[in-house]
């Protein structure tokens, strides 16, 4: 029997992400410049130059593609570096008026330690004097983000797994993150990604909900199964937002990922269980008819984000098949 049963059909997938985003549901992958997809998502000729592909052509113009089919995507380059408005009033040229999109806010305000890794230079591990600069995060990020507002679905602040060093408890950062969140600008689409486990208290999701701010459900690592984090009381702080990335299995690492995944272009590996988790969340949004469920997934979580949500999506069309019938005049035409 394959990996999946369920593989990408570029055509089948068209009809119900449009009708999902219509109802609120929004569903799409991390990032969007695989190579791996080419003939799947991508058409090849559209990028080729005297029969070769061009790579820079391929990254520039791959997006609007992309928006041929998927609602969202999570634009995961923002976390390295703040967003530019031109940078950003690019992205949203190449996509129609009804996409969204997701954006990691910048490492910049979310690492309270500069990691001991080369891109951080002559601040790796010493601290962060922006970490959680309610300031100059919008000025810096927010501000430019102003430009494309209404294509912004969700910005996502991720915390990378807090050492010893940075925290002895996790009481301690929810109190710092309640400061931070009490001087955030209003009206904007919050959400938090921890990577601690035992900081899921319910402490954690009263601090998220004063402040109208949604938790990010997450496979990852050293996290528990996304099936487990829905099951936690509170976990829903803002019921008229949710996001969830689906990145790696329990237990495994991002190189090991990307050493048996890579190039992404099939399955490698079919996490069932973050699948049906996946598909609940989706069709809890239905049935609340909440404006603003993001879902997003990444190629190394089971070597191909496009299959994956294929088998998302077909466990939900199980229960709403009529997500594959258009319901707009124009449509129906």
């Amino acid at each position: 029997m394959p990996v999946s049963a369920v593989s990408f059909e570029r055509q089948a997938m068209v009809q119900p992400l449009r009708e999902l985003a219509a109802r609120g549901a929004y569903v799409g992958t991390s990032s969007w410049k695989y190579e791996g997809w080419l003939g799947q998502l991508y058409t090849p000729g559209r990028y080729q130059y005297r029969g070769k592909l061009a790579r820079t052509r391929f990254e520039r113009g791959c997006l609007e593609e992309y928006a041929e089919v998927f609602k969202t995507v999570c634009v995961d380059a923002a976390y390295y570096t703040f967003p530019r408005r031109d940078y950003l009033e690019g992205l949203a040229a190449q996509v129609p008026d009804d996409f969204r999109f997701g954006f990691k806010v910048t490492d910049e305000i979310t690492v309270r330690n500069y990691p001991n890794i080369e891109r951080f230079g002559l601040r790796a591990g010493h601290p962060n004097p922006n970490f959680l600069n309610a300031q100059l995060f919008a000025t810096a990020f927010l501000l430019p983000c102003e430009a494309i507002r209404s294509k912004v679905g969700v910005l996502i602040f991720e915390f990378s797994r807090f050492a010893a060093k940075d925290y002895a408890r996790g009481a301690d950062f929810v109190t710092d993150l309640d400061r931070f969140l009490a001087a955030l600008p209003g009206g904007w689409p919050y959400a938090i990604e921890l990577r601690n486990r035992h900081w899921l208290t319910p402490e954690y999701f009263q601090c998220l909900a004063r402040h109208g701010v949604a938790h990010t459900f997450n496979s990852w690592t050293a996290m528990p199964p996304v099936g487990e984090q829905m099951s936690l009381p509170g976990s829903r702080p803002n019921p008229a937002l949710v996001a969830a990335r689906m990145l790696l299995k329990p237990g495994r690492s991002y190189e090991a990922a990307v050493k048996a995944f890579a190039p992404y272009d099939r399955t490698r590996e079919a996490a069932e269980d973050v699948r049906d988790a996946a598909a609940d969340l989706i069709k809890e949004s239905l049935r609340a008819r909440r404006n603003g469920t993001f879902l997003y997934v990444n190629n190394r979580l089971e070597g191909s984000a496009l299959n994956m949500i294929a088998a998302i999506l077909a466990r939900v069309l199980k229960h709403h098949p009529e997500l594959c019938q258009p319901h707009g005049p124009d449509e129906a035409a």
